[in-house]
């Protein structure tokens, strides 16, 4: 059966808590739309965290960021609302979400966000 996109993050139990280590997560596949021309937006996204009684499921947070691709967002945008619904999902302890968008218009933008601020 065919993936789909889809906002649910899965999360699952820490293996580990009470251990401070961190998760790198990276993907050159975010797409999304610039809401001024409608043209897409490609964008690598790495996610990283010190989790604390919760981890996400890796196959929801791919459909997760699958579901960005037809939606109209800026880049700055996009990022925190990334940032802000995995911390809600998880509650880690430290995370940051960082996007490399590819070069529009002769210019390349990196947008980083963290909790806690």
């Amino acid at each position: 059966m065919p993936s789909e996109p889809s906002k649910e993050l899965v999360v699952l139990d820490n293996p580990r808590p009470g251990r401070n280590y961190e998760i790198r997560c990276e993907t050159p596949e975010l797409t999304c739309l610039c809401p001024v021309t409608g043209q897409p937006d490609f964008a690598t996204v790495v996610i990283t965290y010190v989790p604390d009684a919760q981890i996400v499921e890796l196959k929801s947070l791919k459909s997760y960021l699958w579901s960005f691709r037809n939606e109209g967002v800026h880049h700055e945008g996009i990022t925190n609302r990334i940032l802000d619904d995995l911390v809600s999902a998880l509650a880690p302890s430290l995370m940051t979400v960082t996007t490399e968008w590819l070069v529009r218009g002769g210019i390349s933008t990196t947008v980083s966000a963290t909790h806690p601020d």
